[in-house]
């Protein structure tokens, strides 16, 4: 363990820089569409925008990502931490890779014990090779999602129009800016009548950071409310698959051409932050 530790330590510190975007996708409460949105927008950045992308299933205890994709659950993040190699349980889906997540454990680290160091080094190695690595956080705020928000280029946040949603999305940034000042959201409105009730939802946010906090958050996407998507959802499939025209899929591929247009920035250790974030390093 320990020589493999060395030879990965100094592979990441040979291997030149890759411009690898980590955007990590959280939401205030659940039920908002926030792993929809991640799986279809990982498909259809890597599929009609021919992107490497690798989408990490990170809520712990109530990982999913594996049921919209067919995946096999025991082939999971928890492995690296009893010894694992990363190319064993990175799996291959609709175009893209994922690492998934697993259920049933309270504690992230509640495993084997194996060297933190190790584990960081072979997540430093493989991000390299993609474009975009896309993170699912757990519905919420807790040290494990505040960890992930703090060490991403940036976050999307997931909200909708109802009342509660927006609440807790403004919770949300409130605790990270005023814990961490940690300030760079991107706001999706889901699940819209229209795109005139996204607009008033984010401005009703916007408001109320700017008020009360003093920052600045941008209006990434508004989404469109579909039957199509609880239709895909229940055959197991994309809607971005079943339903390429459909609203839903349009405005997510919106979303993409505008993130793509956002200016590269250098691969910088994410892993290694985020370790140091969890004090678990």
């Amino acid at each position: 363990m320990i020589d493999q530790a060395s030879g990965l330590r100094e592979l990441v510190s040979k291997s030149d820089t890759k411009n690898s975007k980590f955007i990590t996708i959280a939401s205030g409460k659940g039920g908002v569409g926030k792993t929809n949105f991640a799986v279809n927008f990982s498909y259809i950045l890597a599929n009609e925008f021919k992107k490497r992308v690798l989408l990490i299933d990170a809520d712990i205890g109530m990982a999913n990502v594996h049921l919209f994709l067919g995946l096999d659950k025991g082939k999971n993040i928890k492995h690296l931490f009893t010894g694992e190699k990363i190319e064993n349980i990175i799996q291959h889906a609709a175009g893209f890779d994922v690492l998934v997540g697993f259920s049933g454990i309270d504690d992230f680290f509640e495993m084997e014990d194996v060297s933190i160091q190790t584990v960081i080094n072979q997540l430093e190695l493989v991000s390299q090779e993609y474009d975009y690595i896309i993170i699912d956080t757990g519905a919420g705020i807790d040290e494990k999602v505040a960890s992930f928000l703090r060490a991403s280029h940036k976050s999307y946040v997931i909200t909708t129009p109802e009342p509660t949603a927006l609440m807790d999305a403004y919770a949300l940034i409130k605790t990270l800016y005023n814990l961490y000042k940690y300030d760079n959201f991107k706001i999706v409105v889901n699940m819209c009548k229209n795109k005139e009730e996204g607009e008033q939802t984010f401005n009703k946010l916007k408001i109320s950071t700017n008020k009360f906090l003093g920052i600045d958050i941008e209006l990434l996407g508004v989404l469109p409310f579909t039957n199509n998507l609880r239709q895909a959802v229940k055959r197991k499939e994309l809607v971005a698959v079943l339903y390429p025209k459909d609203g839903y899929t349009n405005s997510i591929r919106r979303i993409c051409k505008e993130e793509l247009k956002v200016e590269s920035v250098t691969h910088d250790k994410f892993w290694q932050k985020l370790f140091d974030f969890m004090g678990k390093n």
